[in-house]
């Protein structure tokens, strides 16, 4: 039991003391004491800080993004060619809400902490993840399952000019390997970014039938070249007197298939187009004359093709 000392009643201090029982009630007074003491300084200590603000009460997240090609042997990280979406993940069902989005290889984004849909476009390929995001900072490092294609094109063993042609890219639905188009009007040496799988390239040289067409493969992580050769040929239509005379002006001209179906009409005096290599009609129209003349396109040779105005006798 605790107990003080102090000095007798109506005497002087004279160093001698009595021992005095002082009980339960003191050591509740010590402890009510010491507690108040501390409830004074944590005021004291609040008081000179000033309140807090919600934003210093649970600080900002750091997140850190980068991303790598998934293949079976040594991971490929991928420098360029990227597009991050965030969106915030809600908890009442809504649709996700964009946040913000960045073209850096690499971004870092500081964000309040939550869930959040992360989503990395890689040309037609991507990937998407949900994190959840503290205040400590997370770095996540998504995997792509892709490759990509370069194409070009050659009509004969000629390469063909940029602006003449032009690609399309499909893939299968069912057994209807054209069933969807997923990228067209591609220029020759454009690296299109694809996922892993196999796909339709259908080349197209001019405006008309020189069509070409191949089934590729996209492997990951390597880019593939491949190059299409057409059979085709630029015809030059004239309507004539005679064999390399003058042509008329104002000629309306018909090319069809051996079968009469119209692949394309065109108004000039010597107007030119890309056929594909095979068997025609030529009609031509003028002033109220019809002439007639069968002509066939080989593959690489440009030509002339000439209808003499004359009439049936």
């Amino acid at each position: 039991m605790p107990e003080w000392i102090v000095p007798s009643r109506g005497q002087k201090d004279t160093g001698s003391a009595v021992f005095i029982d002082a009980g339960p009630w003191a050591v509740h007074m010590v402890i009510a004491m010491l507690n108040l003491f501390r409830l004074l300084l944590v005021m004291l200590v609040a008081a000179s800080c000033g309140p807090l603000r919600a934003d210093e009460a649970i600080p900002d997240g750091e997140l850190a993004l980068s991303a790598h090609l998934e293949t079976d042997a040594d991971t490929t990280i991928i420098h360029d060619g990227l597009i991050w979406r965030v969106y915030a993940d809600p908890t009442d069902g809504t649709p996700a809400r964009f946040v913000t989005q960045s073209d850096n290889a690499t971004p870092t984004f500081q964000l309040p902490p939550g869930a959040y849909i992360v989503h990395a476009a890689y040309g037609l390929s991507g990937t998407t993840r949900r994190i959840v995001l503290g205040s400590s900072g997370v770095h996540e490092a998504v995997a792509i399952s892709a490759g990509a294609l370069t194409l070009n094109a050659l009509v004969g063993d000629a390469p063909i000019p940029d602006a003449m042609v032009h690609f399309s890219i499909y893939v299968a639905v069912g057994t209807d390997p054209e069933g969807r188009l997923i990228a067209d009007q591609v220029k020759q040496g454009t690296v299109v970014r694809l996922p892993v799988g196999t796909y339709r390239i259908v080349s197209t040289y001019g405006e008309n039938n020189a069509i070409s067409s191949a089934d590729l493969s996209v492997e990951p992580a390597k880019l593939i070249k491949a190059t299409l050769r057409h059979r085709a040929a630029t015809v030059t239509l004239k309507l004539v007197n005679n064999l390399g005379g003058e042509a008329y002006a104002g000629t309306a001209f018909s090319v069809l298939t051996p079968g009469g179906d119209t692949i394309r009409d065109l108004v000039g005096a010597f107007p030119s187009l890309i056929l594909a290599e095979g068997d025609y009609i030529l009609v031509a129209r003028n002033s109220g004359h019809v002439f007639t003349s069968e002509f066939k396109v080989r593959s690489g040779i440009d030509q002339d093709i000439e209808v003499l105005a004359r009439t049936s006798p």
